[in-house]
């Protein structure tokens, strides 16, 4: 067996195994507490870098939710940020102008008093517009193309909330580099993935009934030509949290927990 997989495996047997998450004090509806739990059990810490988590290995942890991230990645161009178009979002910071679009291509959340967000249901899916006129296109350089569509905007209010120079047909509202930069700058799509996953492989650890960690599974490098697949029939997909009020784009690219345990290769108990 490879060495680095060797102390992994000890790592796992040494700090997690048996164990059931400490999580007191954390935030009881944060999905990533047991992550960050887990990540320190094995020596790593939270932190920016998009590089592999531990001896070559990305670290995931299966979340109760039941979709797992790949990573958080921003797109390369907003709407609002680069273009002709940004003096139509209200504000003179990014941030401002950032809340702006979360405005006009959002939805409010009554629930946190009318804060407005791009998640849930107008955050764009491949194949088929949604009731907020957008769509997630992989283009034929393997960019992926967040477009809007007036026409394809269901909301009755629509005249109200979109501003006029903004009734387009196909609007890029944002773009992901797949990969090549064309400017140089800001790492593709097939470079954010292949930092984390295509060195030596993944790891994740599995619970039990008592919540307690009982075994480690391995799987392979995840190279981009596989991913992009995986994004074509929605597999993976693109799960925004961007709201108003937060300057982080919260840019997920996840999917589901059964697809994580379809790439599994090896299991240690």
């Amino acid at each position: 067996m490879e060495a680095n997989k060797i102390k992994i495996i000890d790592l796992f047997h040494k700090n997690v195994k048996g164990r059931t998450p400490d999580v007191s004090g954390k935030n009881i509806r944060h999905d990533g507490r047991r992550g960050h739990w887990l990540e320190a059990q094995f020596g790593v810490s939270a932190n920016a870098d998009n590089g592999a988590d531990l001896y070559g290995y990305e670290l995931k942890n299966e979340t109760t939710s039941g979709k797992t991230t790949f990573g958080d990645w921003s797109a390369n161009e907003y709407i609002f940020k680069v273009g002709p178009c940004i003096s139509l979002f209200s504000g003179n910071s990014k941030p401002e102008k950032q809340d702006s679009f979360c405005r006009i291509f959002g939805k409010p959340n009554k629930e946190k008093g009318g804060r407005f967000s791009w998640s849930g249901s107008p955050v764009p899916k491949i194949g088929h517009f949604n009731d907020f006129g957008q769509i997630l296109v992989i283009e034929d350089n393997f960019d992926i193309t967040a477009y809007y569509s007036y026409s394809e905007d269901k909301r009755p209010d629509k005249t109200i909330i979109v501003p006029y120079q903004l009734r387009q047909e196909c609007l890029i509202l944002a773009r992901w580099y797949g990969v090549i930069s064309p400017t140089g700058k800001g790492k593709t799509l097939k470079e954010k993935l292949e930092d984390k996953f295509d060195d030596l492989g993944w790891f994740t650890c599995k619970t039990g009934h008592s919540g307690a960690y009982y075994k480690i599974c391995f799987g392979e490098p995840v190279v981009f030509e596989n991913w992009i697949k995986f994004v074509s029939n929605g597999t993976v997909y693109f799960d925004s949290g961007m709201y108003e009020g937060n300057n982080r784009p919260y840019s997920q690219w996840r999917a589901n927990n059964d697809y994580w345990n379809s790439l599994i290769t090896e299991s240690y108990e």
